[in-house]
């Protein structure tokens, strides 16, 4: 691949000041039509490891338009969503989708409270328990891995949610 990639570095250096030009042509900012530039380089040579085109100039020209084409889509598409009168301030009150510290303690202890529970569990209601909630098997399929009765996974099951549900009833006190 070497050669390829040096053969467009080459292309690339003779053909970025016309490729910049086009692109400012259809962006209308410097700023974004150099980052533009510098992509459409970044696309092609990415391709390469794919295959060589047949010709790398016509790619490259391509590449770069329908990357400012793309672009100035994105951009419109963009401005009839967003507001233009947008005030900072209003982001005061937006929610933090992350848990507060607080909720995060909650929830460490209550994870801690339920795997002393599990375990305080008899070892069968602790494996029925575990085989549904993590590893999601059926009753039926429980009942088959352990050699039991899909009944007796039933009620192993109804002990462990109420020692659990317990567990969370103590803790929300």
């Amino acid at each position: 691949m070497g050669t390829e990639t040096e053969h467009l570095d080459r292309v690339f250096l003779t053909m970025r000041p016309d490729l910049y030009r086009k692109i400012l042509g259809i962006v209308r900012n410097s700023a974004e039509a150099e980052e533009l530039t510098q992509d459409a380089y970044l696309r092609v040579r990415r391709s390469l490891d794919r295959a060589v085109p047949g010709n790398l100039e016509g790619f490259l020209w391509q590449t770069a338009r329908n990357l400012a084409v793309d672009h100035v889509r994105r951009r419109k598409v963009r401005s009839a969503h967003e507001d233009e009168n947008f005030d900072g301030g209003q982001v005061h009150g937006v929610a933090d989708p992350q848990p507060s510290i607080e909720e995060q303690a909650i929830g460490k202890d209550l994870v801690r409270a339920f795997n002393r529970a599990l375990l305080g569990l008899p070892p069968r209601a602790r494996s029925v328990w575990c085989l549904s909630r993590l590893e999601g098997l059926s009753y039926p399929e429980i009942a088959q891995r352990l050699g039991v009765s899909p009944n007796t996974v039933f009620n192993d099951m109804k002990l462990a949610m109420a020692v659990l549900l317990e567990v969370r009833e103590r803790l929300d006190r």
